[in-house]
Formats: structure tokens, C-alpha cells, sequence
């Protein structure tokens, strides 16, 4: 049997794992936190959004970027300290503009193909992630940010996306719970949400039960690749034993941030830069708290902050920044969350919130790097930036049929029962 190794227990390695075992590949996944989905997949916004495929390529990013740059608590925080790494990736970034309209459609695209998929997945292995089928509404309060998305509308409908103008009035009637001057907005109903750490955790499992084997708490050292098979140095970080050599037919690496250290170890540039994001997750303890929450998921986009019910959570996240591979939780990013909560949901309490910060692995052009490398044993599903929960399932897909057309294998999935969701 054609063995793979996966690295990377988040949402892009999980979904890849589960797409190969479909196909009958043996499957082994390398993840050095002693969970799946402990990075970047831990507390996102939860949002399963085609409505926010927009690529970030635009002059008026590249405007705001400098404007913001000294303002700590701005929604896009470039560190002016430059980097090799940093420069050359906002060269590359700027120079991406010229395939802005293309990359927003294509990623729509890939965004509605992936709903499929992680519709699928849950169902057949009956995982319960605190899906919402209620769709996501973006609101503005400045002129200039609705005349924009307005002409973002056009390229999302060329990707096939349906997102439909909605006034101030229909606004409140749709998500009664949120407060503002709002000018209008426009509603997404075939988008939803869910648990990113909860959905993927389920599928590891389901992996676990089909066949993969999970390595938690294995850090990779090193990585070769040749025409014929791939090696992996690898450390077991629970205990004090050597480094050892495993050798696999084939490797996909799926590592986030790690991406980059490691495609350099196997020939390969992939220029993934950490843009750090920031959540904070709020218990909905009290009654007044749940009735004040929303249940239809809200994009502000001025504030560039998002705001999503996940059971009896509240999960408020946004922000970007730029300031390298640094997971430190900054109060000043924090606080604008919390102040955004108060403004548009102020019934809802905010003594009890957790804060967490990840690190987004984004390529310049704000596209997935999901190919091969250099060497044919040697795939890559990563690179996702802020649209990992949102475009995951479909990567894996197409990662897997991938490796599936190298090494002659078929998908099987047809052979597996369905379960819903009801019979749990």
C-alpha cells in the first residue's frame, strides 16, 4: 500500500488525511502539538464564508497598511521593522494586484465547491461542530466601504456566489440582536458557521477510526525528497528519545507556518508569512447575555472584526498583523474586540472571555499553494491565510486527486454510508 506522510494536524492536513484514506492511501500524520487543530485552527471566527472571498490585493489595502502602521489598535498592523522574509513577501503581495479580479472569482469558486465537502464529512462521520445554516451578513456604516462592496458583489457573483443588498430595515428584521447607523448591507444565506477546533478534532478521529495513524507531540527536523520516496527526521517531544529516520512513498505538506522551513529543506520556495490574527470567545452564561448574542453570523466591514454565535459562545475575532512568527496575546489588539462587542451587541456580558491569538500562513497573492514541489513525492496544501476553515475541504480534494492520479488511485468514498447528524 502507497504510504503518505501528512504534516500538519490543522484543518488542511486533517481534511487532506481523511481525502487520501478515501482513496486507499496508507496514511500518517505528523503534528507536533499533542492535539489536532491546537494552531490556527483552534478559536477562528468560524465563519464558512464565500461572501469574504475577496483577495486583499488592492491599492487601498496597500494605503491603509502605511496609514495604520504607527495606530496599535488599527485592523491592519504592519510592524515597520523590516525583514528579508517580510519584504520580499510584500513585494510579492503589491505585485498580486494585477490578479486581484481573477484570485477573488477563482477563490469564490473554490469557496461554494467546498461546502460539499465539509457538509460530507460531517454527515458521514456524524461530527458535531455548532453548524449554523443561517447564513453571514456583512453591515457598513460608511458610504465608501458599501460603494466598494458593491463592485466586490460582481466578481463574487461571477464565482457563482448569490449575495443579496440589504437595507437598514431588513438588516434588523434578518439579526435583530445587532446595533448601529447602518447604511445597508448585503446577506450571504447559502454561507454558515461552525466550530473549526470541534469539526476538525471529530475528523481526526474519524481518521484514526479508517486507518491513519495520528503522531501527536512529533516534532519534524528535517525533510529529503527524491524521485522515489521521501524522508523525514522526526523527534518525539514527551520523552528524551533520539531523533529517528521514517520513509514514506510520498509527502504533502499541510505545516502553516512551517510551510516555508520545511518546503526550503525539501528544494522548494513557498513564501507563507504568519499574519497574526486575534480572537476572544465569550461564555454566554446568562440569559440576557444569550437573548443580546446574534445568531446569524455579522461581518463588520469597516472594523474588519466578525462577530459569531457558536453554541452558547460568542466568538469576536479580526485584525491582521504583520510582525512575524509571534503568538504573543497583546492587550491592545484584544481591547478593540471587546469595545466592538459592546458597540454592536451591548446586552451581551463580557466578564468571562477567553483571548487567543494565531498565526495565519499566507501567500502573497492570497491564494493556497496546492500542487506539487520540485520532486514528484513531494505535494503542498497550505498557505490558506484568513479563508483555512472556508476553503480547507476543497484543497484536500483537490490534493488528494492529486496524489491519487501519481500513484494510480481512485476515490472509495462512494463505498462509505452517510450518517446524519439526527441519528447521533
Amino acid at each position: 500500500m502507497t504510504s503518505i506522510a501528512v504534516l500538519g494536524a490543522g484543518i488542511t492536513g486533517i481534511t487532506a488525511a481523511y481525502k487520501l484514506l478515501e482513496r486507499g492511501f496508507d496514511v500518517c500524520v505528523f503534528e507536533q502539538r499533542p492535539g489536532a487543530a491546537m494552531e490556527t485552527s483552534f478559536a477562528n471566527a468560524g465563519q464558512l464564508s464565500a461572501s469574504n472571498a475577496e483577495v486583499w490585493n488592492r491599492p487601498s489595502t496597500f494605503l491603509k497598511g502605511l496609514k495604520w502602521m504607527f495606530t496599535k489598535d488599527a485592523p491592519l498592523l504592519v510592524h515597520p521593522a523590516p525583514t528579508p522574509h517580510k519584504l520580499s513577501w510584500l513585494l510579492e503581495f503589491v505585485l498580486a494586484s494585477r490578479s486581484y479580479e481573477a484570485n477573488t472569482i477563482r477563490t469564490t469558486e473554490m469557496a461554494i465547491a467546498a461546502r460539499r465537502h465539509l457538509l460530507e464529512m460531517a454527515d458521514r462521520e456524524g461530527i458535531d461542530f455548532d453548524i449554523e445554516k443561517r447564513g453571514i451578513m456583512h453591515v457598513f456604516e460608511d458610504a465608501g466601504e458599501l460603494e466598494h462592496a458593491t463592485k466586490v458583489n460582481r466578481l463574487l457573483e461571477r464565482g457563482g456566489l448569490i449575495r443579496r443588498y440589504v437595507s437598514p430595515e431588513e438588516i434588523r428584521q434578518i439579526e435583530p440582536a445587532v446595533t448601529g447607523n447602518f447604511i445597508g448591507g448585503y446577506y450571504t444565506e447559502s454561507d454558515f458557521t461552525g466550530d473549526i477546533h470541534s469539526f476538525t478534532r471529530g475528523l481526526a478521529e474519524a481518521c484514526q477510526r479508517n486507518g491513519a495513524t495520528i503522531r501527536y507531540e512529533t516534532k519534524v527536523t528535517n525533510a529529503q525528497a527524491d524521485e522515489s520516496r521521501a524522508e523525514l527526521t522526526v523527534r518525539d517531544l514527551n520523552n528524551d528519545g533520539p531523533e529517528r529516520t521514517e520513509t514514506f512513498d510520498a509527502l504533502v505538506v499541510c505545516a502553516g507556518v512551517k510551510s516555508r522551513a520545511i518546503a526550503r529543506m525539501l528544494g522548494d520556495r513557498v513564501n507563507v508569512y504568519p499574519v497574526k490574527g486575534y480572537s476572544i470567545t465569550i461564555e454566554l452564561k446568562d440569559e440576557e447575555s444569550r437573548k443580546a448574542a446574534p445568531h446569524v453570523s455579522i461581518l463588520d466591514d469597516q472594523a474588519k472584526i466578525v462577530g459569531t454565535r457558536l453554541g452558547e459562545r460568542l466568538r469576536i475575532a479580526g485584525t491582521a498583523e504583520f510582525t512575524g512568527e509571534d503568538r504573543t496575546v497583546r492587550q491592545e489588539r484584544i481591547d478593540p474586540l471587546l469595545a466592538w462587542c459592546r458597540m454592536r451587541f451591548p446586552g451581551v456580558s463580557i466578564g468571562d472571555y477567553e483571548s487567543w491569538a494565531g498565526l495565519r500562513p499566507m501567500m502573497p497573492n492570497m491564494m493556497p499553494k496546492v500542487g506539487r514541489g520540485r520532486s514528484k513525492t513531494v505535494f503542498y496544501n497550505t498557505g490558506h491565510g484568513h479563508l483555512g476553515w472556508t476553503l480547507g475541504p476543497i484543497t484536500a480534494e483537490m490534493i488528494a486527486s492529486e496524489v491519487a492520479e501519481v500513484y494510480g488511485r481512485t476515490s472509495v468514498a462512494a463505498e462509505r454510508p452517510a450518517r446524519s447528524h439526527a441519528a447521533e
